[in-house]
């Protein structure tokens, strides 16, 4: 794992927008630095799932540079995917792939990964386990929990220790919610047609979310 890129937090910090809210953690601020890159590489993601970059985004994310590591190699991809586009570009990118006219060409619910359907029964689990967790919605947030963005907010929420649980919370919601379908989801994104910005969020999801599974299952 990448220790935490300045570079990269402040593109976090101009583009997140968040979906779901919890206690704060009392100390919030003991966090190893290896959990804080974790959380910084879901809240990005999740910034770019939720809405388009703006321009200053771009130009922030233009600016990352990475080292040789797969999870580096794909913080520059991106880097440089941000640089070759602008504003209305990304725009129609964001909305041909997510939004559409009846729908876009990908679905970024894990209930419709799952099972097909929107709003389905993995939906229902999540939510009973988020509310074990005291996580819930912010008021005017529009897209259900298991939404792509959503997921990855909540994750980085988790990992971060902005969010109060107990030990072990991110794993647990990782290997039950989104393990069974957040990387074919990556997958999907990197060979979408339509993608050319967004196949490098692709990337960088899938890169990350392989390892994020491999560190679990050597902590078992």
């Amino acid at each position: 794992m990448a220790m935490r890129d300045p570079g990269l937090d402040q593109a976090v910090h101009a583009a997140e927008g968040v979906g779901a809210h919890s206690r704060a953690a009392p100390d919030a601020g003991a966090v190893d630095e290896i959990d804080a890159a974790r959380a910084q590489e879901y809240a990005l993601l999740s910034a770019l799932l939720r809405r388009a970059p703006d321009a200053d985004v771009l130009a922030q994310l233009a600016e990352l540079r990475g080292s040789f590591s797969p999870l580096g190699l794909a913080h520059e991809a991106l880097g440089e995917a941000a640089a070759a586009t602008n504003v209305g570009q990304i725009e129609r990118e964001f909305f041909e792939l997510f939004i559409g006219i009846g729908r876009g060409e990908l679905v970024p619910y894990g209930s419709y990964y799952l099972t097909g359907f929107l709003n389905g029964r993995p939906l229902a689990r999540l939510r009973d386990d988020l509310v074990r967790l005291g996580i819930e919605r912010v008021e005017g947030e529009a897209e259900p929990e298991d939404h792509v963005a959503v997921l990855c907010e909540i994750m980085a929420g988790l990992t971060g220790g902005r969010f109060e649980a107990p030990p072990g919370a991110d794993r647990q919601l990782f290997e039950k919610h989104l393990a069974p379908w957040i990387g074919r989801f990556f997958a999907d994104l990197e060979h979408a047609k339509g993608a050319k910005f967004y196949r490098r969020t692709g990337t960088l999801g899938r890169v990350f979310m392989e390892i994020e599974s491999t560190a679990f299952a050597l902590a078992s």
